[in-house]
């Protein structure tokens, strides 16, 4: 195995673009329909891209969870698999595999990431307390609040500037923190939370040295540190390109030296490891039994949890090819081609290129849509009408309400069309790109939306939404203008 192959080569015309380094051995039939089609489906869809059918979609770039592509070996795997409910040979492999990739010796599994954090937040958040982060996640912040828990989101002030070349914007402020923990006290911080690749601004990592500053200040206070390590191989990638110490380190030898400077890690298998399933782990024996009497009470036995033994088969598998450059190279490199695409066109987007996908600027995008209408999820509903591809809304309607019922308005809005591993063809990101110019050139189209549905928590899984005009209409009679009979 080659740690140091890179997935982009010189052509000799000059051009250069992301290999892939796999060959395609099943395939599964898309489906393109007419725009017709599209703008109907996301009107049944109450304009939110979670509720549409894939028998609608062309491109699924809603997330990389669970959708990542296993590898031959992975599929292998799960043919050997131990049923047993109790004391599975399967989960030994995967502790073993663990070990190894984490450098952690006790593992609880959970059937996925919020289960993970379900398990955290009710084993060590009480009402009052805070949890400081570099930023959160949607369901870390929800399984926060259900237990009486605040969050306190601590980068630097510069991470929020979308158009940059700051490698690290995943870094946490110390400044920052040190006040938080000042402010509120010890004893009201259960833990200092770390998110490797920070999904909700760009998939933007953090570098080794601000992880290690992090982890002085909790040896300085006693608090405990925990990674969200679902992204870490990305992280890990972006570490060994952007971080002069590692530039000649394998990307398992730099997952072991973040790992190991966390007290608790968890993950979501459904990323991590390209299968399904997750993950909490410590070398410390104590922080893992306030934990242990959850799982089997909200997931499963204490070597399966909820997960399929063939799924615990194919996440060892998955976890040990993460430190495989080639396998974890391969999704950023057709971000950041992707991304060179947009700003070569002049569309606004999320600089440098992170991890998980591609992430437009809605806000530059829809300057017209104020915050109040949901700029990124008119967008991404627009976007699907222009291309039948299904991306995400990352930005306010992802946000909640205050206690009066008003909206917080988020940080960033954003477009976020996620790269799952070895799923796409190039031509397909070109197609991408080209109906993003397409959309971008007829913005002026695009309206607002409103909320006729929503759910009290996580209202954008299940929200339901209408435009504010009959501008899908208007863009959809464009499309057809502009490209005759063509899909």
């Amino acid at each position: 195995m080659n740690q140091n192959s890179s997935s982009t080569v010189q052509f000799y015309n000059g051009e250069q673009i992301p290999l892939e380094l796999h060959k395609v051995r099943v395939v599964q039939k898309l489906h393109l329909v007419p725009v017709e089609r599209r703008l109907e489906a996301i009107g049944e869809a109450g304009y939110n891209t979670f509720q549409l059918s894939t028998y609608d979609v062309f491109l699924d770039m809603l997330t990389d969870s669970g959708v990542n592509a296993m590898s031959d070996n992975q599929i292998a795997a799960m043919f050997r698999a131990d049923d047993a409910y109790a004391g599975s040979q399967s989960f030994g492999r995967l502790a073993e595999a663990v070990k190894e990739v984490f450098g952690k010796e006790y593992l609880l599994p959970v059937h996925q990431g919020r289960a993970a954090e379900n398990i955290i937040s009710r084993a060590f958040v009480k009402p009052g307390d805070v949890v400081p982060m570099n930023y959160h996640f949607t369901t870390t912040h929800a399984h926060i609040d259900l237990n009486g828990g605040t969050i306190e989101e601590l980068v630097a002030d510069e991470a929020l500037e979308l158009t940059s070349t700051n490698p690290f914007k995943g870094n946490m402020d110390i400044a920052k923190l040190r006040d938080c923990i000042k402010r509120n006290g010890v004893d009201k911080i259960p833990f200092i939370r770390m998110e490797a690749s920070t999904n909700l601004i760009g998939g933007q990592p953090f570098s080794i040295a601000n992880l290690r500053e992090v982890r002085s200040v909790c040896d300085e206070y006693g608090i405990m540190l925990v990674l969200d390590a679902s992204l870490i191989g990305e992280n890990a990638y972006f570490i060994k390109k952007r971080e002069e110490e590692f530039q000649n380190s394998t990307c398992g030898e730099i997952l072991l030296a973040m790992c190991d400077l966390a007290d608790l890690v968890y993950f979501s298998a459904r990323k991590v490891s390209s299968s399904r399933g997750g993950g909490i782990c410590s070398n410390n024996k104590e922080i893992i039994n306030k934990m242990q009497h959850l799982v089997p009470l909200f997931e499963g036995f204490l070597t399966y949890g909820g997960i399929s033994v063939r799924e615990i088969e194919a996440m060892a598998v998955g976890l040990r090819e993460t430190t495989d450059e080639t396998v974890i190279s391969q999704s950023p490199s057709f971000i950041e081609y992707f991304i060179g695409e947009m700003v070569r066109l002049g569309i606004p987007c999320v600089t440098p290129a992170g991890g998980l996908g591609a992430h437009i600027d809605a806000g530059s995008f829809l300057p017209h849509i104020p915050q109040s209408e949901y700029p990124a999820g008119a967008l991404a509903a627009a976007f699907f009408i222009a291309s039948g591809v299904r991306g995400m809304e990352r930005g306010t309607l992802s946000s909640v309400r205050d206690k009066d019922g008003n909206d917080i308005l988020a940080d960033v809005e954003l477009l976020r069309l996620a790269f799952p591993r070895r799923v796409f063809t190039l031509s397909q990101v070109r197609y991408v790109a080209d109906r993003m110019k397409w959309l971008y050139d007829n913005r002026d189209l695009i309206g607002g939306l409103e909320f006729v549905e929503e759910p009290p928590v996580l209202r954008f899984f299940m929200g339901r939404l209408r435009a504010k005009s009959d501008w899908p209409q208007k863009l959809a009679a464009k499309f057809r203008q502009d490209f005759g009979e063509s899909l």
